[in-house]
């Protein structure tokens, strides 16, 4: 079937499982245009060329021009949900910390951990016919608890409908950067407090309450052990304690943080500074097996709503959830 040929309508973002990207991608695939001028669009993309929308750029089109035609107004909330993944994506620190990402289609999910005692960490040599140590993996008592995050569309369609795609992308960006932060602070708060299942993150004293010094850091890194600490999180505050301590005072950490912003790597790991972390705290761990992300479906608008440009209390949300995997692999130092 021909792009030019479908039939756009609203029933395309009710249908169970997919996104509407996905059913237009079943009714048009992409594969098909190897070789064209559309080689480098996805379907939604050709459905834009099919009704002249530019999306981006000096000569973007006035919000207007997707409710031309009906057809052409049932790609606005997909125009509207990608641009919001957009921002995400922008403002997105969750990969540093996340082992991996789950995708389900209803809200109720129980995750499976493991809790290995030091001994069943140890790979023991095994004599023929002895006992072979065993790593037990269950299920989590408790489920795991997801959390709707989003903003509300709060403007008529008369304040917006001249305004240029281009102008709009920036403040539906802006959502998703406002929820990236807050998934990453349910992120935080799951590595340090647990996810209901009695398994918060152990926390380590300063040597001297209220100073944070390097043995402090070299301590913290022992009691990761045996897994990498291949992440540290901090609070700005915690940061500047870190950077004016002696050991980072060196010539090549003031030449990467002055040319680039970035701290490096303390004691060889990454480290991301938030305001999501506690206060009097640096929170250390192993990113490849201490946190799992679940996702609820994909970031969710009200599809009817923009359609028929009722934007004034249309909603825009991304359903998140964390579960610890191994909760040893996660440590805080506190220097409260």
């Amino acid at each position: 079937m021909n792009y030019k040929e479908i039939k756009l309508e609203k029933g395309m973002y009710a249908v169970p499982g997919k996104t509407f990207s996905q059913v237009l991608e079943s009714l048009d695939p992409s594969a098909e245009y190897a070789g064209t001028e559309t080689a480098g669009l996805d379907a939604f993309g050709r459905q834009l060329k099919r009704f002249d929308i530019k999306v981006s750029g000096a000569n973007s089109d006035a919000v207007s021009k997707f409710f031309a035609t009906t057809q052409s107004a049932a790609l606005f909330p997909e125009y509207v949900s990608r641009a919001v993944k957009q921002g995400i994506e922008e403002a997105n620190l969750l990969d540093g910390i996340v082992a991996t990402k789950t995708h389900i289609d209803g809200l109720d999910y129980r995750t499976i951990s493991s809790c290995p005692g030091d001994s069943d960490k140890e790979l023991k040599q095994v004599g023929e016919g002895a006992y072979i140590p065993q790593t037990v993996i269950r299920t989590q008592d408790n489920l795991v608890k997801l959390n709707k995050r989003g903003r509300m569309l709060v403007a008529s369609y008369e304040a917006l409908k001249f305004q240029r795609l281009d102008l709009f992308t920036v403040t539906l960006k802006q959502i998703g950067a406002y929820i990236a932060r807050q998934q990453f602070a349910d992120a935080v708060r799951v590595l340090t407090e647990g996810d209901g299942n009695n398994n918060a993150a152990e926390v380590i004293a300063a040597a001297e309450k209220g100073t944070l010094s390097y043995s402090d850091l070299i301590k913290l890194l022992n009691k990761v052990d045996p897994y990498n600490m291949t992440t540290l999180i901090a609070s700005p505050d915690m940061m500047s304690r870190m950077l004016e301590l002696p050991e980072f005072k060196n010539p090549n950490t003031g030449i990467n943080f002055q040319g680039t912003g970035k701290v490096g790597h303390p004691l060889g790991a990454e480290f991301i500074k938030s305001s999501a972390a506690p206060e009097n705290g640096i929170i250390a761990l192993d990113k490849n097996c201490a946190l799992e992300m679940v996702i609820a479906g994909d970031v969710s608008v009200d599809y009817d709503r923009l359609i028929d440009r009722q934007l004034e209390r249309a909603a825009v949300t991304s359903t998140v959830g964390f579960a610890k995997i191994f909760p040893d692999a996660c440590k805080v130092l506190s220097i409260a």
